[in-house]
C-alpha cells in the first residue's frame, strides 16, 4: 500500500507518496494558504485527492505539522503557524478524506525519517536513540527510540527550544524575550533570526545566518567570532540533551544544518559539558534534507 506523507509548513505544503520500500512514487508542493485554517484543510485534502487520482491508488495519510495535538482537547497547540492553533485538524481532515489520519509534530517526523532510512539508520534498521534538531526560523526537536517516535505524556517530547540556554555566560543574561512569553529560550539564541540578531547587536551589520557563515569562511573576523559563539551555545544546548537521553546520533535539520563546520566544531566543544569521560554520540547532517519531515509523516504508518 502507498503511504502519503504531508508536511504542513508556514510557506509550503508538500505531499510525497512512498511505496513499501521507501521509494518515492509521487511529489507535489503548493503554497500554504496564509492565515486561513479552512483553506489549509481544503489544500491538504486536495493534495491527497490529486495524488491518488494521478497514481490510481489510495493510501494511508500521515501529517507533519508544527506544534502538536493536545491530549486534553484534541486541538492543535504550540504551532508557529498560528491559524492552526485551537483547531480540530485531525477531525476535520478525517471527515474530508473519510479515513484515519495520523499526525505528528514536524520535528518528530524528521526524527522518524532519519532513524528509519536516513542518516541515523544503520545496517540493523536504525539506531536505538535518535535526537533530531530543527535549526531554522525556529528551533525544534524530536526523539525516535527503536524506530518509534517518543511523543511523551504531554505530547511535547523533544521540545528543547523552549528550555533556557544552559550554562549561560554573564553577557547572555537575562536573554531575549521569546514568542512563547519566556526569556532566554534556546530558540532565541540558536534560530537563524537569533544568530542574525545577536550578530547585528555586536557588529551593527545586518546579515542573514547563511551570510554570516559564508563571510566567516572568507576571513571576516566579526562573522568568525559570531560563529564561534554560536557553536559554543549549540554545544551547550546539545550537551544538556546528551546528559538526559544519551542518544546514539543527533541529526541536524533546518536551514542552519547546511553549515558544514558545525559537524566538526560542535562535538569538539560539547565534550567539556557532557557528564561523561567519553562522548560517542555522533552529530550528522540529514540524508533527506528538507524532504525528511514529509518522509517521516509517511512512515507514521510503517
Amino acid at each position: 500500500m502507498l503511504r502519503f506523507g504531508i508536511d504542513v509548513g508556514g510557506t509550503k505544503i508538500e505531499i510525497r507518496a512512498l511505496d513499501g520500500e521507501g521509494n518515492e512514487a509521487y511529489r507535489q508542493r503548493i503554497a500554504t494558504p496564509q492565515s486561513s485554517y479552512k483553506d489549509t484543510v481544503a489544500a491538504i485534502a486536495g493534495l491527497v485527492r490529486t495524488a491518488e487520482a494521478a497514481l490510481g491508488q489510495a493510501g494511508t495519510v500521515g501529517i507533519a505539522t508544527p506544534g502538536a495535538v493536545s491530549f486534553k482537547t484534541g486541538l492543535i497547540k504550540n504551532a508557529n503557524s498560528t491559524c492552526l492553533n485551537g483547531q480540530p485538524l485531525v477531525t476535520d481532515l478525517q471527515a474530508e478524506l473519510h479515513r484515519e489520519i495520523r499526525i505528528e509534530n514536524d520535528a518528530n517526523c524528521f526524527a522518524l525519517s532519519e532513524a528509519t532510512d536516513g542518516a541515523a539508520a544503520n545496517a540493523n534498521g536504525g539506531h536505538a536513540i535518535v535526537f533530531a534538531v530543527i535549526l531554522g526560523t525556529g528551533v525544534g526537536g524530536g526523539i525516535a527510540v527503536n524506530g518509534k517516535v517518543l511523543t511523551g505524556r504531554n505530547g511535547i517530547g523533544g521540545e528543547w527550544g523552549h528550555n533556557p540556554l544552559p550554562w549561560p555566560q554573564p553577557e547572555e543574561l537575562p536573554g531575549n524575550t521569546c514568542y512563547c512569553g519566556r526569556v532566554g529560550c534556546i530558540e532565541t539564541w540558536l534560530s537563524g533570526p537569533g544568530l542574525a540578531r545577536h550578530f547585528q547587536q555586536h557588529s551593527n551589520r545586518s546579515l542573514s545566518a547563511a551570510e554570516i557563515a559564508k563571510q566567516a569562511m572568507r576571513g571576516d573576523l566579526a562573522c568568525e567570532q559570531a560563529m564561534r559563539q554560536y557553536e559554543d551555545r549549540l554545544a551547550r544546548a546539545l550537551a544538556s540533551i546528551i546528559n538526559v537521553i544519551d542518544p546514539d546520533v543527533i541529526v541536524l535539520g533546518g536551514g542552519l544544518s547546511n553549515i558544514a563546520r558545525l559537524y566538526e566544531n560542535v562535538p569538539r566543544q560539547w565534550a567539556k559539558y557532557v557528564f561523561s569521560d567519553q562522548v560517542d554520540t555522533r552529530l550528522v547532517p540529514p540524508r533527506f534534507g528538507d524532504s525528511s519531515g514529509v518522509r517521516g509523516a509517511a512512515w507514521l504508518w510503517d
